[in-house]
């Protein structure tokens, strides 16, 4: 009789010293499974089994020695899911459950993550049957091998992650770089500008830009393609290229959205579509021509009037139709000491409740006046940094101002 143990015994841990190579081997998901099943069928004479796992959603990892039609019809949360133990699989069980025999659950992390179907090949054998004889066994090794794949999916899953991480971070690297920085933003005897760019993710579908075309005129824009992440961010860094290789002082500004408006169309799906504001600044005869592409309209503060005037004049948003309709350009001589501010809406969207929440007044309350550009910009970028703590920033932010000097 102890002879007998010490046998089983040395054949039970020369299985589980097969498993633990296995898995030390590095072995796919796959090859584990067929050593997993072959210990079952070949080692230890189980008939049966079936092997049900939760990743995202419960699949069947392995059935074997039993129709498929029978596993169909098994649902895990009615017919397993109340057991947290090994439970023999009596006739209170659903019929389609009893051509097995006992039902085994693996938890890891205190969560069940597999039950497992096992059964006899032969219903009336003699003798202990294999099922019952080693069942706490089956119980080991199962939960070895079924937690060893889940590791290796998670470790795998790790390892997507990072490379998808990482390809964010040089895709957001790459995306600023079309940001114009602060030591290239214009300052000189006409203007002074700042600038603040802040994705809602890693990368984003904002874009402003700022193009010196020669010593008297300056272009300058603010884009926003419709929703966040990847897909606005590939629309917008193909824009910006277009918009570069096309913008000039000698192309009207009317000619250029038409230009423009068909290459969005061309290179984004139908239900993304891009609001612009571009402009033309003429240092020497202080006008300025503009197109409002369905933007919010920038702010332009006089100091010495104090008035506030909203830039509107424009057409539809660029890619909302094949043809745009009708262009307005407008135009607007800015005779004394102004300031502008050109923003996207990720500015008056900072909302979190009662915590927080920036709209157009507090906005236009917070720039027109009397301070000087960079001043302004500290009160603006402080609200926009209170949001960020609040948890209150939902989309792209993205603002640039211009001082027009006296």
């Amino acid at each position: 009789m102890i002879k007998q143990q010490v046998v089983n015994s040395k054949f039970k841990l020369d299985l589980i010293l097969k498993i633990t190579q296995a898995i030390n081997e590095n072995l796919s998901i796959e090859d584990l499974l067929k050593k997993y099943e072959s210990i079952l069928f070949n080692e230890l004479k189980i008939g049966k089994i079936a092997v049900f796992k939760f990743n995202s959603s419960w699949e069947r990892l392995l059935i074997s020695g039993i129709d498929n039609k029978i596993t169909d019809r098994i649902k895990i949360e009615t017919d397993l899911a109340s057991h947290d133990d090994i439970t023999y699989i009596s006739t209170d069980f659903p019929e389609h459950l009893c051509c097995f025999d006992f039902l085994i659950p693996v938890f890891h992390k205190n969560s069940v993550l597999a039950y497992i179907l096992i059964g006899d090949l032969d219903e009336e054998m003699e003798g202990m049957s294999p099922a019952i004889k080693h069942l706490s066994f089956i119980q080991t090794i199962s939960n070895i091998i079924i937690v060893a794949m889940e590791n290796k999916r998670m470790h795998r899953q790790l390892l997507a992650q990072e490379a998808i991480k990482k390809e964010m971070e040089l895709a957001s690297k790459i995306q600023n770089l079309l940001i114009p920085n602060h030591n290239s933003l214009p300052q000189n005897e006409y203007i002074s500008s700042q600038g603040y760019y802040q994705p809602h993710f890693e990368i984003g579908g904002d874009y402003y830009d700022f193009i010196n075309f020669n010593n008297q005129e300056l272009g300058f824009c603010i884009g926003d393609v419709s929703g966040k992440g990847i897909p606005a961010a590939l629309i917008m860094s193909n824009f910006q290229a277009t918009l570069r290789a096309l913008f000039n002082p000698d192309t009207p500004l009317d000619e250029l959205m038409n230009k423009l408006n068909k290459k969005v169309c061309d290179s984004s799906s139908d239900e993304k579509f891009l609001t612009l504001f571009i402009g033309v600044y003429n240092y020497t005869t202080r006008k300025l021509r503009y197109v409002n592409a369905s933007h919010h309209p920038p702010i332009l503060y006089n100091y010495k009037t104090k008035e506030t005037t909203h830039l509107k004049k424009g057409c539809i948003g660029l890619g909302m139709l094949d043809e745009i309709p009708a262009i307005s350009v407008g135009d607007i001589y800015i005779q004394d000491h102004s300031k502008l501010l050109c923003f996207t809406d990720g500015l008056i969207e900072l909302d979190k409740g009662d915590k927080m929440q920036i709209g157009m007044q507090l906005i236009s309350n917070l720039f027109s006046n009397n301070k000087n550009l960079h001043d302004t910009f500290l009160d603006l970028t402080r609200h926009i940094e209170l949001g960020k703590k609040n948890k209150a920033v939902v989309d792209d932010i993205s603002l640039f101002g211009i001082e027009f000097k006296a």
